[in-house]
């Protein structure tokens, strides 16, 4: 990896009064959590439409039950990597000001990162679809965990499903953000899922400055003022060392 890169990303970030964060897929799979589309990918031999949609809540609630209990399982399984906590502690340092990410796994929670915009929502939690009662995500391990210990409706986990609109809320904190940006960060995302992909360009367009980091091309390679090829996170943590050792 080249050193000038990680040198140009560190001055930008001590330069940028407002920088902002953007992370993808590829931040959640160095946790060594599965991605979707690969042979060994989430919806590897599934049709979401039948699992993971509204349609199934309506119409396939067991298996929709049985494939979320799955994926909570699964998610409890990894932890945040040291990527997370660096971006947790640049967020404390005064380096990262807002962090929004596609992943729902909620790895930057888990690493105390403060105000994320989690635009497809997170496994972290459930909530009841006929009172609106809130429960921690475990409880669908248990058995009958689906069921609200409150009104007796059904819980589901509060993320955004196949046929279901983003959090209002949540879309236009993230535009909002990325129109204040200095330096708008993409870590770990392909840029191929609306509207998450049209944050960086919302910030270009504003005059930030882009930089990407991903191990594969994205469509916006292009238009970045710089890219660095490499996993997420060691290019977090060589970074970090540079902004520590100019600190020292």
């Amino acid at each position: 990896m080249a050193q000038h890169l990680i040198q140009t990303l560190v001055e930008w970030l001590q330069e940028a009064q407002h920088t902002v964060v953007l992370t993808g897929a590829g931040m959640s799979t160095e946790s060594g959590l599965p991605d979707f589309r690969s042979n060994q990918g989430l919806w590897y031999g599934r049709d979401p439409q039948e699992i993971a949609s509204v349609h199934a809540i309506r119409h396939n609630r067991e298996d929709f039950v049985d494939f979320y209990r799955w994926r909570i399982k699964e998610v409890d399984k990894y932890q945040p990597h040291a990527g997370h906590h660096v971006l947790t502690r640049w967020q404390r340092q005064g380096f990262v000001q807002r962090i929004i990410t596609q992943n729902v796994d909620g790895f930057h929670h888990q690493a105390a990162s403060h105000d994320v915009i989690e635009l497809h929502g997170s496994l972290r939690e459930l909530y009841c679809m006929d009172c609106g009662h809130r429960t921690d995500a475990k409880r669908y391990l248990q058995d009958k965990g689906e069921v609200c210990p409150r009104c007796g409706g059904f819980l589901r986990p509060d993320i955004v499903l196949f046929g279901e609109m983003l959090d209002t809320q949540a879309i236009e904190a993230a535009f909002d953000e990325a129109r204040q940006a200095e330096l708008f960060i993409v870590l770990g995302s392909s840029l191929q899922v609306s509207p998450a992909n049209m944050l960086p360009m919302e910030a270009k367009d504003a005059g930030a400055k882009l930089a990407i980091v991903n191990l594969h091309d994205t469509l916006l390679d292009p238009q970045a003022d710089l890219l660095i090829e490499g996993k997420v996170g060691d290019v977090l943590r060589q970074t970090d060392e540079w902004l520590n050792k100019d600190e020292a």
